[in-house]
């Protein structure tokens, strides 16, 4: 027992080095990081589950959320409209997945592990909200802080509609919620026509 709790309590300090991994969004005058992220989306996550129907299991879902970043420790985040970083972010991640679930006891580790590719694959009802969840947040936090990194990409809506189409397509709150903040974005020209 006493080696598993050990190892517990390594993955505690090991995942605790998400509060270090920076995203393009900005909180204030510093960027915001991956563990704020994560905590924001579970948020959102609690807020929203009594607005859509069926309700999903919050368990599942807030298991994911936690979860569904811890890769970046490893492979860093991948800004969403970085072309060249998309194209290997699978693999980096799935490793990174690979050594830092692995270093749970295996049970642990593996269960968890399903849980971050419960997320990555997007076929349930849970993996599918927790990624509106987390686009919802992504968008949001972006047109909060004035979008500097869409500026600097020159992000139009329809280049950023590939990326929020599967949130809009959940309908719901998802969909009212995300059109909203393009309107918002438009109006505040962060967004290019």
């Amino acid at each position: 027992m006493r080696e598993r709790l050990a190892a517990l309590l390594d993955f505690i300090a090991l995942t605790d080095r998400l509060k270090h991994i920076q995203r393009a969004s900005r909180t204030g005058d510093r960027p915001e990081n991956s563990a704020e992220h994560a905590w924001h989306v579970a948020l959102i996550a609690v807020l929203l589950a009594g607005e859509v129907t069926p309700r999903p299991d919050m368990a599942r879902v807030l298991t994911m959320i936690a979860l569904h970043d811890v890769v970046e420790i490893e492979a860093g985040d991948t800004f969403a409209f970085d072309e060249a970083g998309l194209l290997t972010q699978a693999a980096r991640e799935e490793a990174a997945a690979l050594r830092i679930f692995g270093t749970l006891p295996v049970d642990l580790g593996e269960r968890l592990h399903d849980h971050w590719r419960e997320f990555e694959a997007q076929e349930t009802p849970e993996a599918l909200y927790a990624m509106g969840c987390d686009r919802l947040q992504g968008f949001a936090q972006q047109v909060e802080c004035g979008a500097p990194a869409w500026a600097e990409i020159g992000l139009t809506r329809a280049r950023s509609l590939k990326r929020m189409q599967p949130a809009i397509d959940l309908g719901g709150p998802f969909a009212e919620m995300i059109e909203a903040l393009y309107a918002r974005a438009m109006a505040e020209g962060l967004l290019r026509p």
